[in-house]
């Protein structure tokens, strides 16, 4: 008996660390011998009228001496679309000669759909494609990338004269999409697909979830579909999250404060990077 009470304790304090001390999105903070870290999930885009920021976020943000975001410079569309038309665009493979007829026709009616041009469609790689149909649909909803947390807090740091670092470049991520081999991005390609009549309905889940700090809901929602291809998922989150987690483990090594803020699905389920500090001894207290 006193196993079990014991076995259910630590589980309550673990349970304890995850539970929001209020109905805002989660923020943890991670304390280092001379070093504070506080880890904030971000959702890239927002409706231009949700309200996220707290004060306890703005005290976190306000004592932090640096940003860290998962690039530095998210916008900078100029090297953005250099970037896209150099990895994105394959004019000789076009991209319905590479679908199935279920999918060739789930295709043609996302053009019809949303209006998109079929030749200028056909020109993109499978990645570059799912990318695009993934957008589309809650962008005419009313989602905007330029509201959205990340360019939100750069606004933020650019006006208070704080750094803005980051853990990838708009290069490397690409990359991530534009090297995975073909059946990834064609794998990729068909969950967009399958799922993007709900999308917009999908995102507004995941909007309440992330604004009520629900990291249980969260995982579901963001990761759900990627789980179905593990070799995806493993590319998009684990090893980015275990990457993210070791930069954090350098910082706390230093000095300072410092406020991440990286895509809230990187701070949810059992890949998280926080369970992947918890592996170093590193804990990450839910604030």
């Amino acid at each position: 008996m006193r196993k079990t009470l014991a076995a259910l304790g630590g589980g309550l304090l673990a349970l304890a660390l995850w539970l929001p001390a209020s109905a805002e999105p989660a923020l943890w903070k991670i304390q280092g011998p001379h070093a504070t870290v506080y880890l904030f999930g971000t959702i890239h885009a927002l409706k231009s009228t949700t309200q996220w920021q707290s004060p306890k976020i703005q005290a976190a943000f306000d004592a932090s001496g640096t940003l860290w975001e998962e690039v530095p410079n998210a916008d900078d569309a100029a090297s953005a679309q250099a970037l896209v038309m150099q990895y994105g665009v394959d004019p000789t493979h076009p991209l319905s000669s590479q679908l199935d007829a279920a999918g060739k026709a789930k295709l043609t009616a996302f053009e019809t759909t949303y209006g998109l041009p079929d030749a200028g469609i056909e020109m993109l790689r499978p990645w570059l494609a799912a990318i695009t149909f993934s957008t589309l649909p809650v962008m005419k909803a009313g989602y905007d990338p330029k509201s959205g947390v990340d360019l939100v807090l750069k606004s933020m740091a650019d006006a208070a004269h704080k750094p803005v670092l980051g853990f990838e470049t708009l290069d490397q991520q690409m990359r991530f999409l534009a090297d995975l081999p073909q059946q990834q991005q064609l794998d990729f390609l068909r969950v967009t697909l399958d799922d993007a009549g709900g999308a917009t309905a999908q995102l507004g889940k995941l909007v309440d979830a992330w604004s009520s700090g629900d990291v249980v809901a969260m995982a579901a929602l963001m990761n759900g579909d990627l789980n179905r291809y593990p070799a995806l998922y493993d590319v998009l989150v684990v090893q980015r999250n275990r990457a993210f987690a070791s930069k954090i483990e350098e910082m706390l090594k230093g000095s300072g404060v410092t406020f991440v803020a990286v895509g809230g699905g990187h701070l949810s389920g059992p890949d998280s990077v926080q369970a992947d500090l918890a592996k170093d001894g590193i804990r990450a207290v839910r604030q």
